[in-house]
């Protein structure tokens, strides 16, 4: 087998096309492989596909391939142009790349999965490209899984925001619940940055939606209540960052209480995690320590005994059931005499609406939080992003679901 026949069952290239020679540099590491369009080839509009007269011949373009053996392979081409009827004069399109792109989608393909276990830097190093390069790559995977995506009713949204940068630069990140991806990036975390991103949604994929899970953040409150038909029906306010509030003002208690007597500033000393444990990370030993303070008869016990009772909130099945425990436990926590509980209890009663929909829903924002932690994970590797664009490519990148192969 001559070396155009190897380079053309390598490259899988099919009539009209073929290899016309191929030219070993060993000075420079690479081969060139030459390849060209037949001469009576039948030529097409790139656009609509209509038969259309030969123009010219642009200049020489070149394409990186996979490497052969240690060599460089480039793939080089004088692409022929069309003058078409509808479009004017167009470039046809060739099988081997995507249009504008330096690449061959064999290689692009390859660079998408280096990209996917490893920083930009990094797989530019060991590709042997650019930083440019090698972004570019993953620009172009994007833009093609976002094209490929279909317009699909979605269930289940998750609101949430997670840093860009020090200084609280934050982009917001809406997920898809039950496919576990990402759907949408924007800049900041106002009113303004949600609506934009409501506004990818069609109307129909709105009007579908079941739950929209999220914080307490009035911002994007602010934006649902005002692009999501019956929203006070699909608001969920996460359980966590309710809980965040009690927790916060247990610690507040222990923090005064702790500034009393000598006796129970030593009796606290080091008990503050102890109080904040929740029921699946407190230990036997930690129940113990727990139980013998709890005897102690200090306020930031009372303030505890709130907070864990609290939790019962989310383990009714019914909206009245759940009102109903917390009419009891709102009154509790009025007469603690404890104001940073008081404090929490009304910040709770204010969004209380949106979070007993919990109950006739039953979603939470965990699978956001487990993405906004694989989004940081992200920005670790790739030790920060000065861009903020780059940011919202690499977790499209990587967080979008998406169907990127070239090929």
């Amino acid at each position: 087998m001559d070396d155009k026949t190897l380079y053309q069952t390598i490259l899988g290239l099919e009539s009209p096309w073929g290899v016309t020679s191929v030219d070993l540099q060993l000075a420079e590491e690479q081969v060139v492989v030459h390849v060209a369009l037949a001469a009576d080839a039948t030529l097409r509009c790139p656009e609509c596909d209509a038969i259309s007269p030969g123009y010219d011949h642009a200049e020489e373009r070149r394409w990186r391939y996979l490497d052969t053996c240690q060599y460089r392979t480039v793939l080089a081409s004088r692409i022929p142009r069309v003058r078409c009827a509808t479009h004017g004069i167009r470039q046809v399109t060739v099988p081997w790349a995507g249009e504008r792109s330096r690449f061959t989608a064999m290689f692009e393909s390859l660079a998408i999965r280096f990209l996917q276990e490893c920083s930009v830097d990094a797989a530019a190093g060991l590709l042997h490209t650019s930083w440019d390069e090698m972004a570019g790559i993953q620009r172009r995977a994007v833009a093609r899984g976002l094209a490929r995506r279909t317009v699909d009713p979605v269930e289940a949204i998750g609101v949430d925001e997670t840093s860009f940068q020090k200084r609280h630069e934050y982009v917001t990140v809406m997920i898809d619940i039950e496919r576990d991806r990402v759907l949408w990036v924007g800049d900041d975390r106002k009113e303004s940055t949600l609506r934009r991103g409501w506004e990818a949604f069609t109307e129909e994929q709105l009007a579908g939606l079941k739950a929209v899970v999220m914080d307490m953040w009035d911002p994007f409150i602010a934006a649902t209540r005002k692009a999501i038909p019956d929203w006070a029906d699909k608001l969920v306010i996460d359980r966590y960052h309710v809980m965040w509030h009690m927790s916060k003002a247990v610690d507040d208690v222990r923090r005064m209480e702790q500034r009393g007597d000598a006796e129970i500033k030593a009796l606290l000393k080091g008990t503050r995690y102890l109080w904040l444990r929740g029921r699946t990370t407190r230990t036997r030993k930690h129940a113990r320590a727990l139980g013998a303070l709890l005897r102690a008869g200090l306020k930031v016990g009372r303030a505890w005994s709130l907070k864990e009772s609290l939790t019962t909130l989310w383990e009714y099945k019914t909206v009245r059931g759940a009102l109903r425990f917390f009419r009891n436990w709102y009154g509790w926590a009025m007469r603690s005499q404890l104001e940073p509980v008081k404090r929490a209890a009304r910040t709770v009663k204010h969004y209380l609406q949106s979070i007993v929909t919990f109950t006739r829903l039953r979603y939470t924002n965990a699978r956001t939080e487990a993405m906004n932690a694989k989004i940081q994970e992200i920005k670790y590797r790739a030790r920060g992003y000065r861009n903020r664009d780059n940011f919202r490519m690499a977790i499209m990148f990587h967080c979008g679901g998406l169907h990127m192969d070239p090929r």
